[in-house]
C-alpha cells in the first residue's frame, strides 16, 4: 500500500476540501494510506530562513519525503490558488537541490459550490508542479461541485460520486506504482 501525503489548502477547521479529503481517505482504505501534512503552521516562505530553518519547515519536510506520492486538495480562491498551498508548495521546493517533489507522483482534486469547482487554481497548480518535477496525474480530472449530501457527513454516500472516486483513487493508485 503506498503512502499519500494528503495537504489540503483551505485552513478551516469545516473546510469542504478537507471533508473531501477525510472522506476519500475512507473510502481509499486498504489502497492508499492517507497521511495529512498540516500547513497552517508554516511561516511565509522566506529564502533568509533556512539559516536556522523553522521546526514546522523541518517537520512539513521529513513528513512529504516520507511518502510516495503526494495529493493536493484545493479550493479556489480568486479563480486561484490559496496561498497556504502555494507557500507550502514553496517551502517544499528549496534549499534548490533539496526539495521534496522531485519525481514524486502527484494529483489534485477540489471542490466548490460554484459551477466550475476548483478548474482554474487546479489548471494553475498543475503547471506549477510541473515544473518542480512532479509526476502529475493528468486524467482524471477531478473538479467536484460540492452538494449536500454528497460527501458532508465524512463519508461518500451517493452511489454515483462513490464510483466515480473510487475510480479516481484505482487510476492513482496505478500512477503511483509507475514511480515507485
Amino acid at each position: 500500500m503506498y503512502s499519500v501525503a494528503v495537504m489540503v489548502g483551505s485552513l478551516r477547521a469545516q473546510s469542504i476540501n478537507r471533508k473531501l479529503a477525510q472522506a476519500v481517505g475512507k473510502l481509499a482504505e486498504g489502497r492508499l494510506d492517507f497521511r495529512f501534512v498540516e500547513i497552517g503552521d508554516l511561516p511565509l516562505y522566506n529564502d533568509d530562513l533556512w539559516a536556522s530553518p523553522p521546526a514546522a519547515v523541518l517537520k512539513f519536510k521529513e513528513e512529504v519525503a516520507a511518502c510516495d506520492a503526494a495529493l493536493f486538495v484545493t479550493p479556489e480562491f480568486n479563480r486561484g490558488v490559496p496561498a497556504a498551498l502555494t507557500n507550502a508548495f514553496d517551502w517544499g521546493s528549496r534549499p534548490y537541490g533539496q526539495g521534496v517533489w522531485a519525481g514524486k507522483p502527484g494529483a489534485i482534486m477540489g471542490t466548490s459550490p460554484g459551477a466550475i469547482s476548483t478548474a482554474v487554481a487546479q489548471s494553475t497548480f498543475r503547471n506549477q508542479m510541473l515544473v518542480l518535477g512532479m509526476a502529475v496525474m493528468g486524467q482524471p480530472e477531478l473538479y467536484v461541485q460540492s452538494k449536500p449530501g454528497l460527501f458532508d457527513t465524512g463519508e461518500i454516500t451517493d452511489e454515483g460520486f462513490k464510483g466515480l472516486m473510487n475510480g479516481f483513487v484505482d487510476k492513482y493508485v496505478a500512477w503511483i506504482a509507475k514511480f515507485v
